[in-house]
């Protein structure tokens, strides 16, 4: 296995590297537009197909960063992300706000997770 790897990689970054067995997702982002619900499900459909990809799964992450644009939708984000986590493997967490790439991005998240095995 090569030192560092990393996939579906542009000029300006890559959607996963991973290095010594720790898998480190870029920001995922949902569907401009729709609500901070819809956005958030897509969002951790993306991280969770990545950290398949990379040989990683739900249960191996060690942290998650999270941006909305607007702290009131702190509850609707969290109502899917509950839905979500795998009981008993919750990361270690952090939540603020920030302004996104475009205002129809509400939502942000960022996961560190160990390769699995």
């Amino acid at each position: 296995m090569k030192m560092i790897q990393r996939r579906h990689t542009t000029d300006r970054m890559s959607q996963s590297v991973t290095h010594k067995g720790v898998v480190y997702l870029a920001g995922q982002v949902g569907n401009a537009g729709d609500s901070v619900a819809d956005q958030t499900r897509e969002c951790l459909a993306r991280v969770e197909n990545l950290l398949n990809e990379a040989g990683s799964s739900t249960k191996h992450m060690l942290q998650a960063v999270i941006w909305l644009a607007d702290m009131s939708d702190f509850a609707a984000m969290n109502e899917v992300w509950d839905a979500w986590v795998p009981k008993g493997h919750a990361p270690a967490r952090a939540t603020g706000s920030a302004d996104l790439a475009t205002p129809d991005y509400k939502v942000e998240i960022i996961v560190t997770a160990a390769v699995a095995g």
